[in-house]
């Protein structure tokens, strides 16, 4: 199904009017809460994984990734747009999932961290660097996520090195905690079963 024909049938067109403003209100809700967790205490895990080295400045090639990863699935999903309001979807579980766990696990970032400076994220949050939105990492579990809704090989592939890749930048360069990298990929798939399992009960598209 083409975009035309996609807005052409009421249901589809809804969907796709409630999900842009479903996202738009939930990362506005993410930023005020990311102002919240870096004005909060929280506590400093013991890690013997990132006692074993000392912190790598890899913050060009982690965001070189990242939005990288974000282009290739809007590019490869732009001719399927029900695939693509279902990743919209997903996504925004995902958010949501995240400033639940933040808010339950209150964290301080590693002693010898160095600042991932996200400029999109600075831009729209607090404009300073963020060290607390520890648990669990966004980055990694987002990457992941695409692998999960990519259908071709290739892409699916790329998506998984990918996260890989992001995954041990943040490790190497102690932005997070092993358990946040670890458990990424857990949230990552609650959010896409969730959704799946949302559509699969009502709407049978015919990728399902």
């Amino acid at each position: 199904m083409n975009w035309s024909a996609f807005f052409r049938n009421k249901h589809f067109r809804n969907e796709f009017i409630i999900s842009v403003i479903a996202l738009a209100l939930t990362l506005i809700s993410l930023t005020k809460f990311l102002n919240y967790v870096e004005s909060r205490n929280g506590v400093m895990l013991p890690d013997p994984l990132l006692k074993l080295f000392n912190s790598v400045n890899l913050t060009w090639i982690t965001f070189i990734l990242i939005y990288f990863s974000i282009i290739f699935i809007i590019f490869s999903l732009s001719s399927n747009p029900k695939k693509l309001i279902f990743t919209v979807q997903c996504y925004i579980i995902l958010i949501l999932i995240r400033i639940f766990m933040m808010y339950l696990v209150p964290l301080n970032p590693p002693a010898d961290m160095i600042l991932l400076n996200d400029p999109f994220v600075q831009f729209f949050a607090t404009g300073q660097p963020l060290t607390k939105d520890l648990f669990f990492s966004g980055h990694t579990a987002t990457i992941f996520l695409f692998y999960l809704v990519s259908e071709k090989k290739l892409f699916k592939a790329f998506f998984l090195i990918a996260t890989i890749l992001v995954g041990t930048s943040v490790l190497l360069q102690h932005v997070h905690y092993s358990i946040d990298v670890a458990s990424a990929p857990f949230f990552a798939y609650i959010s896409y079963r969730l959704i799946y399992l949302l559509h699969s009960k009502t709407v049978k598209y015919s990728w399902l």
